[in-house]
């Protein structure tokens, strides 16, 4: 017979973690809206284009505006307690996919234990969604295990591509944009502007200062091209396109994909390789986001014409950029109130 301190626990076991104090990761607890009752895990973890900013911020909005309960994740320094993105081999608390409706993962190059990429393999095995952005397309440099060694960016065979190929549709290629000098302004794809996730959104809507990546084209025959990249000459939502080949052809830089895990089932998949920090201040790429982790999630009749995406408290994004001494004074406790 269940006695009822077993059943009790066998709940919490199924229920998204409620973060204390000494927790390295935080939870928003979701609200009402369309998400209520879904579990999202958003996994930072890049040492440019500061994920540990950007992943709390849309866990806010998901979680106040659209009613997810959000768990964020960060690479934390083990001898401090402190997130650290240089710290490219500690995500703690990566058991919580276990519950997750939604893995939401900005990682670049991360070479995780077995203990902790077994979680993120068991997710993808069971080919539940992923929203991927920006540096995801190269996740994982995982060099010390045999078990997980074709999430590695450049993995060869069964995961040609690794993780990225495989499940976001591409691996790290090349800049196709001049670094910190030329931005990306989205321009809606041909037969894509009746897309769920494209919902009120119009061209230019989407921006960042983070330049357009390579990708090669075409995407996988799973994959659908939403937004493409129109790579600018200069930092400003009214600076011209460059002339050129550049722009012909224009690379996505969002796309929709499906993959299977090795339990079958098919999973969604929406990948964007904008999503910095600084991206975040422009409201169509926040809208992006957020409506691609509604169509992920199979909630794409529940986008509104123009999901709500006000920013959630103070918002001041740092600028990318790669920090060879790390003097980030944070723990996850930190972020937990807004």
């Amino acid at each position: 017979m269940v006695t009822c301190r077993s059943f009790v626990l066998s709940l919490l076991a199924l229920a998204p973690s409620v973060a204390t104090a000494a927790d390295p990761w935080v939870v928003y607890q979701g609200g009402e809206g369309p998400g209520k009752g879904k579990h999202v895990v958003l996994v930072s973890g890049d040492e440019e284009y500061r994920s540990e900013e950007a992943l709390p911020q849309l866990a806010k909005i998901l979680a106040k505006h659209h009613g997810f309960t959000c768990t964020v994740l960060f690479a934390i320094d083990p001898n401090t307690g402190l997130i650290n993105p240089n710290v490219n081999n500690n995500i703690p608390g990566l058991e919580a996919l276990k519950t997750a409706d939604l893995m939401v993962i900005f990682t670049r190059f991360r070479n995780l234990p077995d203990e902790q990429m077994r979680h993120i393999a068991a997710y993808v095995d069971a080919g539940k969604p992923v929203v991927g952005m920006r540096t995801a397309t190269h996740a994982f440099n995982i060099s010390g295990s045999k078990t997980y060694a074709k999430y590695h960016w450049q993995a060869k065979g069964e995961w040609d591509g690794g993780f990225g190929r495989h499940v976001l549709g591409e691996t790290w290629v090349a800049h196709h944009g001049s670094h910190g000098s030329q931005a990306t302004r989205g321009i809606i794809a041909p037969d894509a502007k009746d897309h769920p996730v494209l919902r009120g959104i119009t061209d230019g809507d989407v921006f960042g200062p983070t330049d357009v990546y390579t990708v090669r084209l075409p995407l996988p025959d799973d994959s659908k091209p939403l937004i493409l990249g129109q790579v600018v000459a200069g930092m400003q939502p009214t600076d011209p396109p460059v002339e050129g080949a550049k722009n012909d052809p224009m690379m996505p830089v969002a796309w929709t994909k499906t993959y299977k895990g090795a339990k079958s089932e098919t999973g969604r998949v929406f990948t964007t390789t904008m999503g910095a920090s600084l991206d975040l201040l422009h409201e169509g790429t926040r809208r992006l986001i957020v409506n691609g982790c509604y169509w992920a999630a199979g909630l794409e009749d529940k986008i509104p014409e123009k999901t709500r995406v006000d920013l959630v408290g103070e918002f001041k994004p740092s600028p990318f950029r790669f920090v060879k001494e790390w003097k980030g004074t944070l723990k996850p406790s930190d972020l937990a109130t807004d």
